[in-house]
């Protein structure tokens, strides 16, 4: 990302904000890959490959792979993007509906309701990435599914922490002209760190009055907004590529 900002003419600031933590032990998602390999579920919905690959190790840990991976095989496999593909396509697995781009919950939303995967009545496992998704899960309820939520992994804050609060402290100086975000997650990461510095107020007020910030897609302009960050600009398709030239674009009207 630095290297991309740099070839673009930019100044990059790296503030790594979040980390991905394992759950190692795991006894509520053991239970659930247990009930999955009891057929328990009619469908299954992936949301990340690392989501995915963490589930088999799980089920390996458990003695339980071979097991998860036949169950997969008898039940319809839903997915939000590329990346659980990648992860099913090595497991010799197929899915049978995937969302289109820009693969937020919407996408994958319109792409159940176009399938012809019933839902209404039945039981679905849902792998998360980290936070819920309040809405998604609402909105299948809503169609009369069962969601089982099953968490494999969380994020946490960066072990060190300073090359985040320094960026924090650019921003509210206002030596910092465009702030990337490529997750979701790192949005509360961000206000968290913060807000423990005692510069929420000042980063806001900094990026009402000066810095545009720009968004990686629909799922982490979601979150800013939700958040009450404006977001001046969006990368489409969402990648890393489309993410810095729409930063820069954004540079070069703001100045």
């Amino acid at each position: 990302m630095s290297s991309l900002i740099e070839r673009h003419g930019g100044d990059p600031l790296s503030a790594p904000s979040m980390r991905e933590i394992p759950i190692e032990e795991n006894p509520e998602a053991l239970s659930v890959i247990r009930r999955m390999v009891l057929g328990e579920f009619d469908a299954v919905i992936l949301l990340t490959g690392v989501g995915t690959e963490a589930l088999f190790e799980l089920a390996r840990s458990a003695g339980l792979y071979e097991a998860l991976l036949e169950s997969f095989g008898k039940t319809p496999l839903i997915i939000r993007g590329p990346k659980p593909a990648v992860v099913l396509n090595r497991l010799g697995l197929k899915y049978a509906v995937r969302a289109p781009e820009p693969n937020t919950w919407r996408e994958l939303l319109q792409a159940i309701d176009a399938s012809d995967i019933p839902m209404d009545g039945k039981n679905v496992m849902v792998q998360e990435y980290g936070l819920p998704n309040t809405r998604l899960y609402a909105e299948l309820q809503r169609r009369g599914v069962d969601v089982t939520a099953c968490s494999v992994y969380r994020w946490a804050l960066p072990e060190d922490l300073e090359p985040l609060r320094e960026a924090i402290r650019q921003i509210c100086n206002h030596t910092v002209d465009v702030i990337l975000f490529t997750s979701a997650n790192q949005v509360s990461s961000v206000l968290q760190v913060a807000d423990q510095m005692g510069l929420l107020p000042a980063l806001r007020n900094a990026i009402a009055e000066r810095v545009r910030v720009v968004s990686i897609g629909p799922t982490c302009s979601e979150a800013l907004t939700d958040n009450g960050i404006p977001v001046a600009a969006e990368a489409s398709p969402p990648k890393m590529g489309p993410l810095v030239r729409a930063a820069m674009e954004v540079a070069a009207a703001k100045s």
